[in-house]
């Protein structure tokens, strides 16, 4: 739904704890959700009723997700979860909550399935005749240290059979939680095993509240990064997504901050919005920041061929053009400056081997 300047719909209204403001249908219905021109709240007491959030416990198919982007850095991950708490705003997973019937708006962050056999499927699929270790990625798509996870543990089970295998990861993450796991990522990280990245997207509380209302305070990130850090897990920070006219102007600011806490790599990703995020993300700078949504629209389409996304690959992280050029000065330049990206060893995948336990089958039939 369009809610730029000039549409005779009121703004709209944003939810405490939330970050979505509506809950758009999934393009894959043949109804659709339009919402009513009512007037909007006067206090506190006409804001909308706290949405409560509902994790439903899957048997998941299969779970390594491959990857054949040419522009990211792996080719396959894992995401215990699908749907996240967090309830970022622009997170370009909330289209895939279309593909299950539910919408990429609330229900993405209220409706979250956890793949309660994501260990066993994993050691299964590891143990499998014939495989090939490469690089996983814990958290691609959602947060695999979301709220739901302090008390399932569920991607805790998976370090536990990556570790097992001896099989390297990268965890990405915006939750302080991983610091409960840097046992395990110590051990593989002395190993050559494992790294973990942290998100920041920006220093300020009162930002964080509106564009990422159940993530991890910004504190709590950087000691985390911190924490990864002395426990000796190789851990890097990701300025993303950069938002124009909102977040830049703090990616100096992130990197020296991330740095002195100990991260010795970073990189950055210009704001995304495929698909529904688009219309998502309009609400919500209508919603928190109206006086300012026309120039961050403007900014981003400059970045963007004239559109608010562009899905060409090699371009689509970082954007064209002379703002772009200049945000990527900015952080090459910081990165310089504060020793970031100096270097980087690869992960090990020759150590990988199947356990006795997992393998015994094997060996029963000559594997």
């Amino acid at each position: 739904m369009n809610s730029v300047p000039g549409n005779r719909l009121p703004p709209p209204v944003a939810r405490k704890g939330r970050g979505a403001c509506s809950n758009e249908r999934s393009r894959f219905e043949s109804w659709r959700r339009e919402r009513e021109p009512a007037p909007p709240p006067d206090d506190e007491a006409d804001a909308p009723a706290p949405t409560r959030t509902t994790v439903w416990m899957k048997q998941a198919r299969s779970i390594i997700s491959a990857n054949d982007s040419p522009d990211i850095p792996f080719d396959a991950s894992i995401n215990p979860y699908q749907g996240c708490e967090h309830g970022c705003i622009y997170c370009y997973a909330r289209p895939s909550h279309a593909y299950i019937g539910l919408s990429p708006g609330l229900d993405f962050e209220t409706q979250v399935q956890a793949k309660a056999n994501a260990a066993e499927l994993l050691e299964k699929t590891l143990s499998a005749r014939g495989y090939r270790p490469k690089l996983i990625v814990l958290g691609g798509n959602t947060d695999p240290y979301q709220p739901a996870e302090r008390e399932l543990g569920i991607t805790r089970s998976v370090l536990e059979v990556l570790e097992r295998f001896r099989h390297p990861v990268s965890v990405t993450t915006k939750s302080g939680l991983v610091l409960r796991d840097a046992d395990i990522l110590a051990r593989m990280a002395r190993q050559g095993l494992a790294r973990v990245y942290v998100s920041v997207t920006s220093l300020r509380n009162e930002t964080m509240r509106s564009l990422e209302p159940r993530a991890s305070a910004p504190a709590r990130r950087l000691a985390a990064i911190r924490g990864l850090h002395e426990a000796g897990v190789p851990v890097g920070v990701l300025v993303a997504p950069v938002i124009p006219a909102i977040t830049d102007i703090e990616m100096e600011a992130i990197l020296e901050q991330a740095a002195a806490a100990g991260a010795k790599s970073a990189a950055w990703i210009l704001l995304r919005l495929p698909r529904e995020v688009a219309g998502l993300f309009e609400e919500w700078l209508q919603a928190h920041y109206p006086q300012r949504a026309r120039h961050v629209l403007s900014l981003l389409a400059q970045m963007r061929g004239g559109r608010l996304y562009d899905p060409e690959f090699g371009t689509r992280m970082s954007g064209t053009g002379v703002f772009a050029d200049l945000l990527r000065q900015r952080f090459e330049l910081a990165c310089r400056r504060h020793g970031l990206n100096r270097e980087r060893q690869p992960l090990r995948t020759d150590l990988f081997s199947v356990p006795a336990a997992a393998g015994a089958q094997l060996d029963l039939f000559g594997g």
